[in-house]
């Protein structure tokens, strides 16, 4: 055992944020951030919450009062048996009018870790099972918190700072509440590493 898993901290898990209502497992594309965090502010819930730029591995995750040891150990064995790789992000796509969103062009890799996360628990579909099709994205933006001319002024400022390439090489356990810069990070899931998990103080 290293000095450096001598010196962990004792995992608290999502007890770190006692008043937790629910959890995500995401995929941080910080390359993004540059690009799009002025919108995201703007126009989507989740950068107010404060989740970083990312595409959704699965939410709703487990409750946070069941996020234990075992569970990010689960968790962390999916990421770790998966390889980092290169995405490019290099156009901007829409759900109907409503979303405005950031396509990944390897997005079969996202699709495979939500799989293997959803048969690891089986118990948590992807937004809850309402979509028959769960197609890998970074939002941008919503149109309830603007309008489609907002989020078409926002499409254009970003299609002008596109390509993002961006090294995918860990995932993020996320947890918190409806409110306001509440989300706050439980473990950090190295992919392909193993031995490296870790547990946010």
């Amino acid at each position: 055992m290293s000095g450096e898993d001598d010196e962990r901290p004792p995992r608290e898990g999502a007890s770190t944020i006692p008043e937790a209502t629910e959890t995500a497992v995401i995929i941080p594309v910080a390359p993004a951030e540059m690009a799009v965090s002025k919108h995201r502010l703007r126009f989507d819930v989740a950068a107010s919450k404060g989740v970083p730029a990312h595409v959704t591995v699965l939410f709703p995750f487990v409750s946070p009062v069941d996020v234990d040891d075992q569970v990010i150990a689960r968790l962390a064995a999916v990421f770790a048996a998966a390889s980092p790789f290169d995405c490019t992000f290099d156009r901007c796509a829409w759900f109907g009018d409503d979303v405005l969103w950031l396509a990944p062009e390897r997005d079969q890799e996202f699709r495979c870790l939500t799989e293997q996360v959803v048969e690891k628990f089986p118990g948590y579909l992807p937004y809850g099972g309402v979509h028959d099709d769960v197609v890998p994205h970074l939002t941008v933006g919503e149109s309830r918190r603007g309008t489609v001319g907002d989020l078409k002024a926002a499409e254009s400022d970003i299609s002008g700072k596109l390509p993002i390439v961006a090294r995918i090489d860990h995932a993020l356990l996320m947890a918190g509440t409806d409110q306001p810069d509440s989300w706050r990070t439980v473990a950090r899931l190295p992919l392909a590493e193993p031995r490296s998990v870790a547990i946010a103080p």
